[in-house]
Parts: structure tokens; sequence; C-alpha cells
């Protein structure tokens, strides 16, 4: 996916995305490249992590758990 960065404000670059640019977004600088400015063009990839999603699951599942529980006694137990 390509974007493009139309300008930038302070420290965020405004990036547009999509084929007409319809998608705009603001990031920071530091995430981008070193020497990136307006008007260059960047490849965006957009990955599933599977791992992180598991361990969400996992953390959600836990704390819904930890909530049934409070709302039994009044109390969250670890």
């Amino acid at each position: 996916m390509k974007a493009v960065i139309d300008r930038i404000e302070g420290d965020l670059a405004v990036v547009l995305l999509g084929e007409r640019g319809e998608f705009k977004f603001n990031i920071r600088l530091s995430y981008l490249p070193e020497g990136s400015k307006e008007g260059d063009v960047l490849k965006i990839s957009i990955e599933r992590d599977l791992t992180a999603t598991q361990e969400t699951k996992q953390r959600v599942s836990s704390l819904m758990g930890k909530l049934k529980k409070k709302g039994q006694s009044g109390m969250v137990k670890d």
C-alpha cells in the first residue's frame, strides 16, 4: 500500500493514504524513515500479529473473570 507525506506540521507528518488520498492520518516524524519530507511516497505494510492477538484474548478473558467475581462478591480478587 502506498501513501504520500502531504505536509509536515511541527513534529507530525500528515499522510494521505489511498488511490486518491482519501484517507488522512497524522504520524510522528520520529516513526518515519530518517530524512522523510513532504512529497515522499511511503510503502505501508499491514500484517496480523497472531501472537499478540492470542495474548490480548487471554488478558481480556482473565479481566472478565475478575469482573464476574467482583460482581458476585463486590471485590476484585487477584
